[in-house]
């Protein structure tokens, strides 16, 4: 299922506060810097059209709310929900999220992950660029603070699958508790794009949240 063409953004938005680069980042991590404020912070990878984002900021304001994007025009244009709507609370950075994940995030430093409908790269041979990976998984254990959440949501069954494996074999991670799926209430009432167009299609979506407990990880328990 491919994505749409975009609608055009509006020229006189300025993105400045909210598009950035991973050379923007403040290294050594410091997400108060960068939002200008300490809260908990959430982080999207694959923000889409930013429909997720841009919704999650506007109904928690008193969390930061990060999205990562590798395409260039979608993150341009999620960054614009969040300018249009003034919500300072959000940014979107282009750039590989896994790098993120790798070489930025620090220890028990992110209230929770969300990964909506990552590319399934259907092929088998191109498995290994699936995003959720044994490293990657490892990465948003370490990175989730006492109790945060990682959420993962596909509408590929043997995806889903694979990813229930990987996180139970990799991580010391609670979970999975399922997400129950209901109907929505009105067009808005979706949590990405993407997942409007497959339920309107009438398809399952697979869903999942995990928890870190105690602090604890595969690391540390070893």
């Amino acid at each position: 299922m491919g994505r749409r063409a975009l609608r055009n953004i509006d020229t006189s938005l300025d993105l400045s506060r909210h598009l950035l680069s991973f050379d923007d980042f403040p290294q050594p991590w410091n997400s108060a810097a960068m939002f200008g404020r300490s809260a908990p912070l959430e982080v999207e990878l694959g923000t889409g059209k930013g429909l997720f984002i841009s919704t999650a900021a506007a109904a928690c304001p008193q969390h930061n709310f990060l999205g990562i994007e590798v395409a260039a025009r979608y993150a341009r244009f999620a960054a614009a929900k969040l300018a249009k709507r003034k919500l300072s609370n959000g940014r979107v950075a282009h750039c590989d999220g896994l790098r993120v994940f790798r070489e930025l995030l620090i220890d028990s430093s992110v209230r929770a992950v969300h990964i909506y409908f990552p590319d399934p790269w259907w092929k088998k041979r191109h498995h290994k660029r699936r995003v959720m990976t044994t490293a990657f998984v490892r990465d948003a254990e370490r990175v989730l603070e006492s109790n945060g959440r990682l959420h993962f949501w596909t509408d590929v069954k043997d995806y889903f699958d694979e990813a229930l494996h990987v996180i139970a074999k990799a991580t010391a991670l609670a979970g999975p508790v399922p997400v129950a799926q209901r109907a929505a209430e009105h067009h808005l009432d979706y949590r990405t794009h993407f997942e409007r167009r497959v339920r309107l299609n009438g398809k399952p979506v697979y869903r999942a949240e995990f928890q870190k407990l105690n602090g604890k990880t595969a690391k540390n328990a070893e």
